[in-house]
């Protein structure tokens, strides 16, 4: 995938070239204005890759130890989880290949750093595509569990639970092996583009809608106790503020990435996209970022896992 992820590609290691030492270097553009690149070191690779994998096996070890975390909405948690992790294992394992292969310390064939290229790549893709695919999943069983409380049990059941999974995780295989292998195709591009676009505005309409129905119970309650206007514009305050940073880490994380994909569609040798496509490095370290974020959101804000890991913990020690 020469286009789109050139620097982080195991064969650049192979011929590569000194990385710069100040964290914002300003590239030659020959045919436009000097772009702004954002350096990323190797090391903050590793350490946010690393925070990432410490948070999200914790999260996937108090799930599986407490049983009563054995529910739908803990399992897409977990998957969440999982996908996550998988996503920060492949940049540790790539970025580690990497220093190994530019410290002389890993000797080996172009062919076989080709084909573990290939295998990262194909494990990147599908852990991005899975935690995309998790995170609607887990808007759409909140969705659920609010507006149809009384139903929730008997439509969301496990075996659909683990059906939904699956096919979660084929789909992720698949889109990821069809990535890998047709790269150079703008349909495939587009067709990531469009999942990002969908999940986005799933989540948007979901977690909106929900907000309205909690402020609404709020009014409500407040009607009833005879409460004072303010309080009740506090919670919805409260509940927007979540909601916006919610749906804004999603967006911040995840969009300068599939902007990027979009642009090497729309304008691949415009002067203006090729300094976007320089930060591509920046756009992976985000998404790092978002693995580090997702449990703080989804998992850890739960009083029961937060205790089950508390034992975890303790256990370890």
């Amino acid at each position: 995938m020469p286009a789109l992820g050139s620097q982080r590609r195991l064969l650049g290691s192979l011929n590569c070239t000194p990385p710069a030492t100040l964290p914002f270097t300003l590239a030659p553009n020959r045919t436009g204005p000097q772009c702004l690149e954002v350096s990323i070191p190797d090391g903050l690779f590793l350490s946010l890759g690393l925070v990432s994998l410490v948070e999200n096996v914790l999260v996937v070890a108090a799930i599986a130890k407490n049983r009563n975390l054995h529910s739908p909405m803990y399992y897409f948690i977990c998957c969440l989880a999982v996908s996550d992790l998988l996503v920060s294992v492949s940049n540790v394992l790539e970025t580690a290949v990497m220093l190994l292969l530019e410290a002389g310390v890993l000797a080996t064939q172009a062919a076989v750093v080709k084909q573990l290229d290939n295998v990262i790549d194909v494990l990147i893709c599908g852990s991005m595509v899975s935690s995309l695919c998790f995170l609607g999943a887990i808007a759409v069983d909140r969705y659920i569990s609010i507006f149809y409380a009384l139903r929730y049990h008997s439509v969301v059941t496990l075996p659909r639970a683990w059906r939904i999974i699956a096919a979660i995780w084929v789909a992720s295989i698949l889109t990821s092996l069809l990535f890998i292998t047709y790269y150079n195709h703008k349909v495939i591009l587009l067709c990531l583009v469009g999942l990002f676009i969908a999940m986005l505005a799933l989540m948007a309409v979901l977690y909106v809608h929900m907000l309205a129905r909690a402020c609404q119970h709020a009014r409500g309650i407040a009607r009833l106790q005879k409460r004072q206007r303010p309080i009740h514009q506090g919670f919805g305050l409260k509940g927007a503020a979540t909601l916006t940073i919610l749906l804004g880490v999603f967006f911040l994380c995840w969009g300068p990435f599939f902007l990027h994909l979009s642009l090497i569609v729309l304008c691949p040798q415009h002067p203006t996209c090729g300094c976007i496509f320089k930060n591509f490095n920046l756009f992976l370290a985000l998404i790092i970022c978002n693995t580090i974020v997702d449990p703080l959101i989804y998992a850890f804000r739960s009083q029961e896992l937060r205790k089950t890991l508390q034992e975890v913990l303790q256990c370890s020690w």
